[in-house]
């Protein structure tokens, strides 16, 4: 689970935000990017010490500001559902590596080359040398 993809579910969510000052929001998320700002509606600012508070309509927080975010039971369960279901609609996933995908070969080489484990396609040897004539003959 990352922490964008736990955001960009939360949206609508209530959330509380403390900034790396000692601040906090309390507030419903409505929208966040990919440096993790965000914008908050119907917010309530405590201050650091805790004694005052401020109620705001809206606020920007920017994401380089924030130390964490207290996020709801339920937008983190939504978050493990929607993985799970990618997981599932995937089939077999295929990592790096294997055959295929990469260069101009022929549709069953692969790439370039083709042949066995030591070249015999295009390229691969010693350019300019006549068949036959090797380093030492």
């Amino acid at each position: 689970m990352l922490p964008l993809s736990l955001l960009r579910t939360a949206v609508n969510h209530p959330m509380l935000v403390e900034l790396k000052n000692g601040e906090t929001y309390n507030g419903h998320l409505v929208n966040c990017d990919n440096w993790m700002n965000i914008n908050l509606r119907e917010v309530i600012c405590t201050s650091r010490d805790g004694d005052r508070f401020w109620r705001m309509p809206e606020c920007y927080i920017r994401g380089s500001t924030i130390k964490y975010l207290r996020i709801p039971d339920e937008v983190i369960d939504m978050v493990k559902e929607d993985v799970m279901q990618k997981s599932k609609g995937r089939g077999e996933i295929r990592g790096r590596g294997g055959r295929g995908g990469r260069g101009r070969g022929a549709f069953s080489s692969g790439g370039r080359g083709g042949g066995g484990p030591r070249g015999g396609g295009q390229g691969g040897g010693r350019g300019g040398q006549k068949p036959g004539r090797g380093r030492n003959q």
